[in-house]
């Protein structure tokens, strides 16, 4: 396997591709650049004499947390779930696959231009209606797409995730050093993390999770996989895809939007703007669950909040699990 980042050098990687024929013999790369700050992969912006693209390549571990190892093929996932959710009305908000390698665990798409993930909400504590009516729509097109019957498992990424969401935040002892991300921040975690009702539900969600389903889901539908330009939205990022139960897919999307606006009301704005079947109760505890493991956990967000509003958070996402 060939890895390439931001140090390779343009002549070697324009030889891959026009060897692959993803670029013209007379077409000449001009710049290796990174268009963001990928988590799970290698995230490059090729820039040619012609246009531009982007590369991405999964490694044997995560880009941004490299001692967690994770599974080469969750591009493979990626690569499978875009050529999914090919629909009329989905097209415009996904990139277009260029190319796939399988051998290299690589996928080429179509650049989005100056697009701007929609963490920010994370600081202004708002997003408009408009965003989130579209976000829902988008997300109930997924889930009514067809499934295809050879869809990947994807079990390794949803055991590593499975780890991280419903196991790795509640044990009193995890190797998290939660006060070097927060002073104050170890202390109020003890109370859920010694909390056995509480525990006992998150760990139903879990093995839900990892059961099999009948709904494609995108697996990680939270603001860092929402891209804007402008007013068109875009969705990337699908490698924790899996077939699994929508309600995961739509308590992800409420815990984001509850920590950025403070919000509990956003759970029902968004249960009534989807135009499909899920439980309420179960959006509910996925949205608890989201909000526990993105304050107490390794996965930490932009989210600049005072030990008070991340206690009030806190208790809010027990009461929606427990309810």
């Amino acid at each position: 396997m060939n890895y390439f980042n931001q140090s390779t050098p343009a002549s070697e990687l324009q030889d891959y591709l026009i060897e692959k024929q993803w670029m013209d013999s007379k077409e000449k790369i001009l710049s290796i650049e990174k268009p963001g700050e990928g988590n799970m992969n290698v995230v490059l912006r090729i820039k040619t004499s012609q246009r531009s693209f982007v590369l991405k390549q999964s490694r044997p571990f995560v880009q941004k947390y490299q001692q967690i190892e994770a599974p080469l093929n969750r591009i493979a996932v990626e690569h499978q779930f875009y050529n999914s959710v090919q629909s009329d009305a989905l097209k415009n908000h996904i990139p277009s696959i260029l190319g796939y390698d399988a051998t290299q665990h690589l996928l080429v798409l179509d650049d989005l231009g100056n697009c701007e993930d929609m963490t920010n909400i994370y600081a202004s504590r708002n997003i408009s209606e408009n965003f989130l009516q579209k976000l829902v729509a988008i997300l109930t097109l997924i889930h009514n797409s067809e499934v295809p019957s050879n869809f990947p498992e994807n079990g390794e990424m949803r055991e590593l995730n499975h780890q991280h969401i419903f196991v790795l935040p509640f044990l009193e002892d995890n190797g998290f050093q939660l006060d070097d991300i927060q002073e104050g921040l170890q202390e109020l975690s003890m109370p859920y993390k010694q909390d056995d009702d509480l525990k006992e539900i998150v760990n139903e969600i879990g093995n839900k999770y990892l059961s099999s389903g009948n709904t494609l889901l995108h697996g990680d539908y939270y603001p860092g996989s929402w891209m804007t330009e402008g007013d068109n939205l875009y969705i990337i990022d699908p490698e924790f895809g899996f077939v699994g139960f929508a309600e995961f897919d739509l308590g992800v999307m409420a815990a984001h939007i509850i920590m950025a606006t403070g919000e509990e009301a956003y759970l029902n704005s968004i249960y009534d703007f989807y135009d499909g079947n899920a439980d309420k109760k179960l959006v509910s505890r996925v949205a608890g669950t989201e909000i526990m493991r993105r304050l107490i956990g390794l996965a930490q967000l932009p989210l600049e909040r005072s030990i008070e509003e991340k206690q009030y958070l806190l208790e809010l996402a027990r009461k929606m699990i427990l309810s």
